[in-house]
């Protein structure tokens, strides 16, 4: 059967086209079930008894949510409890076009087979589709489809009565108008609520729920907080006008009072508008996109410097109101002095971003009580009230909740526990908090992504050898760290009989065996790199590509992409080539491996000679690259040394690096030019490249002052001007001046980021001094080289282009996301360093190093240590005991305390140890030993020393 619609549609040129949609009806759609013996279906997902026990429905029963059940419950739907679950194709849709996180949700559980969830095309269905009725709302032909599809289920299934005692199905909506209508059809229909409640063993789920907007009300004071929000209408002619601004609402860390919202300019004209009290804050959560209105001038404050957290006991919402006045008192007064900036206040909320929150539950006080305030572990966050019935259980649990809403008489917003992720503390816990809240995809990777591996036994075929250069008879090799299995790199370097070099970087060839626009591809694109944590390794693609076929690991053949150059002795390039080819590594080397080989003069054979002359190149490259004005900076990175049982942390050491870091590290960045170059050649609109933009002048303020206070100076004119004057900046009698200073500079150091050649005019490469740049030689860990893996092969004729290779715009977006992706790994590699560290000086007690001061603040120093690339706060003021008397000068920075002055770079001694008093936000602490300063005393050790003795570390 045939149905047609047929419409005009106006064309931007201003002409009228006639548009003509047909749709097909079929009647051999099956139901799914296993009970069913009319349906011609090969397998069923629906079970023949459902095992699921209500009090409500005390038969076997399906269930069939409608769309909005889906949208707020799907917390719910996600429990192991909730199997056999019809899901209509109307419902599919409209939670496609409504939420996109939900749905992807809702396809994951579709595709879990022990779920039992069900899609049923009712659109397609020739007794369950409907037309649209005259004057009837879409969201109402919707829910009649949703109710008509119910009873044909419910017709349908009892044909099978006989061999089943009345399977039923039962409709779930929180409609009260659907609900109504459904029970006048006859259906089996139910609030979600009211259903979930019903099922017996199963009480805990309850607190999954979101909350309704009747519960909503419930649990909110009468008085009203905060002012209304402007509906959507408003904002949007008042942004239009220019009353209003629109923002990215970000809430500060320190102060719970104060937040900034980001206007997006254009290029560097991006602004932030201060918001400071709870009322001016209106109820938004960090990274709402939010409207903004500007206070009048004389109403413009300052940031303030106070630093206040919303860690009260969890009270009713009017206990805090004189708390929270006297703290925006505070705020004012603290800032009255300061240099004023715009400043506004929230009216209204144009796309909220929650997101499931991990935290600790603060129990409330109130005996028996089932509400409580949940403190989220990332303090931009406000605390949450949620409902439950197991707070003695999740006590000192890590959990997830997620927000419902936030009415405007709720001090805090209200929200549902989703579930527990373990007791605080714990090594596996916190890894899974850190993974949440860095918002890195953890999940293991789904059937339809494994679905597009090559089967094993896997060989490279004649084909391949067709279409790909020999280069098997080269002497390859690879330089890595210890322990790496994803091989992404291997180098060679042979004389040719003209007496100039051959140098070859040969990259794992990943874009062979992920092609585009397939499912492996599409996890690929949304995880955008490996992150790699202490002792354990998030994978971009599936481990039998990342650790076996795409890795250059030696004696076996390997697909590359291979980068060829003809230099001189001077690394002067002849010629450059790219090609698709086939290697076999012949030796698998760690950093210190192959130092080992180039140092030791008895060793002759040709692996050596190949790593002793890229050595020879690659120092004239970067003497080359210096003098162009690369920037040679510094930042510690440590290592830990694991126990081989517990593999908790033993030993903490930062890494050393060797010349053979350096020799690898030159040919990948000649490599990552080179392609560059060609790719932008090419495709000089769609290439994506990678650039670092040069700082602004007031980011080098903080290395102008430090060099000042040692009388060395720094120039910031240019890249080179500042690689020249780090070069020579020198202190007699202090050896680690430069490195602190290299430290200090790479703080004041942009991001770098990716970008579509075709949306932006400055490809430069500050810290690089490049003109062009991108990544090529990490296609097994980073997304954008496999982009820049098919831009290339399309360049030199080995593949073939795809649109979406070649649309500017969806590079951009795709380069957006590999941007976000890059900087949350940073920082949840840098949160599971901070961890290991915290669990290192918890097995070590407290230890007494030497630092440097690396900033100087009003109250406080910021210590470095370098032997265990640690940085920690020694603060002198304290709720304790009397505050010294300390005096702070912005210009040096110096801060006088007592009679002692402190400068950055000044030497002192500390006492390290572990700060647990805050189970969810655990920190190293820093005393003062020497200088020794009247007044200021070190705290008494809580727990006694202890040294481990080491086991074998791997």
């Amino acid at each position: 059967m045939l149905k047609s619609k047929t419409f005009v549609k106006k064309t931007r040129s201003g002409g009228v086209m006639k548009i003509v949609r047909e749709h097909y009806l079929r009647d051999d759609i099956w139901c799914g079930s296993e009970i069913c013996t009319e349906c011609k279906q090969e397998s069923a997902v629906l079970q023949r008894d459902p095992s699921i026990e209500s009090n409500l429905c005390s038969y076997p029963h399906y269930v069939i949510p409608d769309t909005n059940v889906v949208l707020h419950q799907i917390d719910v739907l996600e429990d192991p409890v909730i199997q056999n679950v019809i899901i209509l194709q109307t419902v599919l849709q409209e939670v496609r076009h409504r939420s996109a996180p939900v749905y992807k949700r809702l396809k994951d559980i579709i595709h879990e087979q022990e779920k039992h969830f069900y899609t049923f095309t009712n659109e397609h269905h020739r007794e369950t589709f409907i037309e649209r009725e005259p004057g009837e709302s879409a969201n109402d032909r919707n829910d009649r489809a949703i109710r008509v599809a119910a009873k044909w289920y419910s017709q349908h299934l009892k044909k099978a009565e006989s061999e089943v005692d009345a399977l039923k199905v039962v409709l779930l909506t929180n409609d009260h108008g659907n609900k109504q209508k459904a029970e006048e059809s006859n259906l089996l229909v139910y609030r979600c609520e009211e259903y979930i409640k019903s099922l017996i063993g199963n009480p805990e789920l309850v607190d999954c729920l979101a909350l309704s907007n009747d519960d909503k009300h419930d649990i909110t004071s009468g008085k009203v907080l905060f002012p209304e929000h402007l509906p959507l209408s408003r904002i949007q002619a008042g942004i239009k006008s220019g009353t209003f601004i629109q923002g990215t609402f970000r809430a500060s860390r320190d102060n719970y009072l104060e937040a900034t919202v980001f206007i997006q300019g254009e290029g560097e004209d991006s602004t932030e508008v201060l918001i400071q009290g709870l009322q001016n804050l209106n109820r938004a959560v960090y990274q709402d996109v939010v409207a903004v209105q500007l206070l009048p001038r004389n109403e413009w404050v300052a940031p303030s410097s106070v630093v206040l957290q919303d860690e009260g006991a969890a009270k009713d919402d009017n206990e805090g109101d004189k708390e929270v006045e006297d703290e925006e008192k505070a705020l004012r007064i603290s800032a009255a002095e300061a240099a004023r900036k715009p400043t506004g206040k929230v009216v209204g909320i144009i796309k909220r971003n929650w997101r499931p929150f991990c935290g600790m539950l603060n129990i409330s006080q109130i005996k028996e009580s089932t509400r409580h305030l949940f403190t989220p572990a990332d303090r931009r966050i406000p605390r949450i009230r949620i409902e439950t019935r197991q707070s003695a259980m999740l006590a000192g649990q890590r959990i997830i909740v997620a927000i419902d809403g936030w009415p405007k008489h709720s001090r805090y917003p209200n929200g549902h526990f989703v579930r527990s992720l373990g007791n605080a503390g714990e090594k596996e816990t916190e890894q899974a908090v850190l993974l949440l809240e860095h918002d890195v995809p953890h999940q293991a990777f789904s059937q339809a992504v494994l679905s597009f591996l090559p089967k094993l036994p896997w060989a490279i075929t004649p084909e391949d050898m067709v279409r790909r250069e020999d280069l098997r008879h080269l002497t390859v090799c690879s330089v890595d760290p210890p322990g790496c299995t994803d091989i992404d790199d291997a180098l060679h370097c042979r004389e040719l009989d003209n007496g100039n070099l051959e140098v070859g970087v040969h990259i794992a060839d990943v874009s062979h065996f992920i092609r585009p626009c397939n499912a492996m591809d599409k996890e690929a694109a949304n995880r955008g790199t490996t992150v790699y944590l202490c002792g354990k390794r998030i994978d971009m693609v599936p481990e039998l590509l990342s650790s076996n076929l795409c890795s250059l690991r030696s004696n076996v053949e390997r697909l590359a992409f291979s980068c060829i150059w003809e230099m001189n002795h001077k690394a002067e390039i002849i010629k450059t080539r790219f090609t698709k080819s086939v290697i076999n590594s012949k030796a698998s080397l760690t950093y210190a491996e192959a130092q080992m080989r180039i140092d030791d003069t008895t060793k002759n054979d040709d692996t050596t000679k190949s790593l002793r002359g890229l050595n020879k190149l690659a120092k004239v490259l970067k003497r080359q690259r210096i003098e162009k004005g690369a920037l040679t900076l510094s930042s510690l990175e440590v290592r830990f040394h694991i126990d081989s049982e517990t593999h908790d942390p033993i030993d903490l050491q930062t890494k050393e690096l060797m010349e053979t870091n350096s020799m690898v590290e030159e040919f990948m960045l000649l490599a990552n030019i080179s392609v560059a170059q060609k790719i932008y050649d090419e495709f000089p609109d769609c290439a994506m490249l990678r650039k670092h933009p040069a700082p602004p002048p007031s980011n080098y303020d903080i290395l102008l002052k430090a060099a000042k206070s040692k009388d060395v100076e720094i120039h910031t004119d240019t890249a080179k001007a500042l690689a020249d004057s780090l070069d020579v900046a020198r202190v007699d009698g202090f050896p680690y001046f430069n490195t602190l200073l290299r430290i200090l500079a790479t703080r004041c150091m942009m991001q770098a980021v990716y970008f579509c050649s075709g949306m932006d005019s400055d490809f430069h490469h500050y810290g690089l001094a490049s003109p062009i740049y991108t990544h090529f030689t990490s296609p097994i860990r980073r997304y954008a080289d496999i982009i820049v893996h098919r831009l290339l092969a399309v360049a030199i004729g080995a593949d073939n282009t795809y649109p979406d290779l070649m649309d500017k715009q969806k590079q951009s977006a795709l380069s957006a996301n590999l941007n976000y992706r890059h900087k949350m790994s940073q920082y949840a590699q840098r949160a599971s360093v901070a961890f290991h560290t915290q669990l290192f000086f918890k097995s070590r007690g407290i230890l007494n190093e030497e630092g440097f001061v690396l900033f100087v603040r009003k109250n406080a120093i910021i210590v470095l240590i370098p032997k265990f690339g640690l940085e920690g706060t020694v603060f002198f003021d304290s709720k304790d005991k009397a505050t010294p008397k300390l005096v702070f000068d912005e210009e040096g920075p110096t801060l006088k305390v007592e009679q002692h002055t402190f400068h950055i770079f000044d030497m002192v001694k500390v006492t390290i140890s572990l700060d647990a008093s805050n189970i969810q936000h655990q920190k190293i602490r820093m005393s003062l030993i020497e200088p020794v300063i009247a007044g200021v005393s070190v705290p008494a050790p809580d727990v006694e020393p202890q040294v481990k003795k080491p086991k074998l570390a791997h």
